[in-house]
C-alpha cells in the first residue's frame, strides 16, 4: 500500500507545560510517514525552543488559532493534514488508524478522532466524565483529520471565528464528502483544572460564539450544540455512566451548569450590547 505523507499541525501559545508530551506522542507514532508543523502565536516562554527540538518547521503567526492552522496547512507537504492542540497527546496508533481508514474507504475526506480527557484534581475528573458523553455523538464531535485538497477547497478554518470553528469546518467538509471516524483516541491534557479558570475561559469564548451561530443558524446540529436541554438530555440518557461515581456526576452537572450560566451571560452581553464578535 502506498504510504501517504501526513502533516500534523500543532498550534501553540505559551504551552511549555504540555507541548513536549504532545510532540513526543507524534514522534512515537507507529506510522512513520509524518511531518510535524508547529505554528506559534508570539509565545513569551520556551514554547518555540521546545518545538524546535522536535521539528524544523516552526513558524510564528497570529492573531488566533484559525489563522495559525490555515498557515500551517499552507506549509504542509502532506496528502492529509491532522490538526491538534498543544495540550493533546496522540495514542500510538492514531495516525496509522487514520491512514488505514481512508485507504479502505476512499470516499472519506475527513475523520473524527475521539477524545478523552485526563488531568489532576476533582474538576479534571469531572471534565473527563463530561467528554465521555460526547464520544459517538455526531453533533458534538468534529473532524481533525482532513484530505488536504478538500480542506483547501472549502477554504480551511473560517478566520472570522474564535469559537465553534472546529464544528464549522467539519460541517462544511461534510457538505462536500462523507466524514468517517476511527476508534483510536486523542488524550486531552486538562492539567490541574480549576473551576474559576474554566468559567473565565467559557465566558471569553461565549462572547465570540454569536458569529458561529449566525453563520450556521440553519444547520440542525447548531440547535443541539447550543441547547441546554439537549445537553442535559444527553447526560441523563445514560444514568449509569452519569452516576456510577455520584460525586463526579454531581460535580460535572454543577460545573456544566456554571459554564452554561457564565457562557449565557457572556453571549447575551454581546448580543444586547449590539457588538458583533
Amino acid at each position: 500500500m502506498n504510504k501517504p505523507l501526513i502533516s500534523v499541525i500543532v498550534t501553540t501559545y505559551n504551552n511549555t507545560a504540555t507541548l513536549d508530551a504532545c510532540l513526543t506522542s507524534i514522534a512515537n507514532q507507529s506510522y512513520t510517514q509524518i511531518e510535524t508543523i508547529v505554528v506559534d502565536n508570539n509565545s513569551t516562554d520556551d514554547t518555540k525552543q521546545i518545538a524546535r527540538a522536535h521539528t524544523d518547521k516552526v513558524y510564528n503567526i497570529g492573531p488566533e488559532r484559525c489563522t495559525q492552522r490555515n498557515f500551517g496547512v499552507s506549509k504542509a507537504d502532506g496528502n492529509y493534514v491532522m490538526i491538534i492542540d498543544s495540550d493533546m497527546e496522540l495514542g500510538k496508533n492514531v495516525v496509522r488508524a487514520c491512514v488505514k481508514q481512508i485507504a479502505v474507504h476512499t470516499e472519506l475526506k475527513a475523520l473524527v478522532i475521539p477524545e478523552e480527557s485526563f488531568g489532576q484534581g476533582f474538576w479534571a475528573q469531572c471534565k473527563r466524565l463530561e467528554r465521555s458523553f460526547y464520544v459517538g455523538t455526531p453533533w458534538m464531535e468534529a473532524a481533525r483529520f482532513f484530505d488536504t485538497q478538500t480542506y483547501l477547497a472549502v477554504g480551511g478554518y473560517d478566520e472570522r471565528l474564535i469559537s465553534g470553528e472546529d464544528w464549522d469546518l467539519s460541517q462544511r467538509v461534510s457538505d462536500q464528502a462523507p466524514t468517517g471516524r476511527i476508534d483510536e483516541y486523542i488524550r486531552h491534557n486538562e492539567g490541574h483544572l480549576h473551576l474559576l479558570r474554566t468559567l473565565k475561559k467559557k465566558y471569553y469564548y461565549a462572547q465570540k460564539f454569536a458569529r458561529y451561530i449566525a453563520v450556521n443558524k440553519d444547520r440542525p446540529a447548531t440547535s443541539s450544540q447550543t441547547g441546554i436541554l439537549t445537553r442535559y438530555g444527553l447526560f441523563f440518557s445514560r444514568p449509569y455512566q452519569l452516576f456510577r461515581r455520584p460525586d463526579l456526576g454531581l460535580g460535572m452537572l454543577f460545573m456544566k451548569t456554571s459554564e452554561f450560566a457564565v457562557g449565557g451571560f457572556g453571549y447575551l452581553r454581546v448580543r444586547l450590547g449590539g457588538r458583533s464578535e
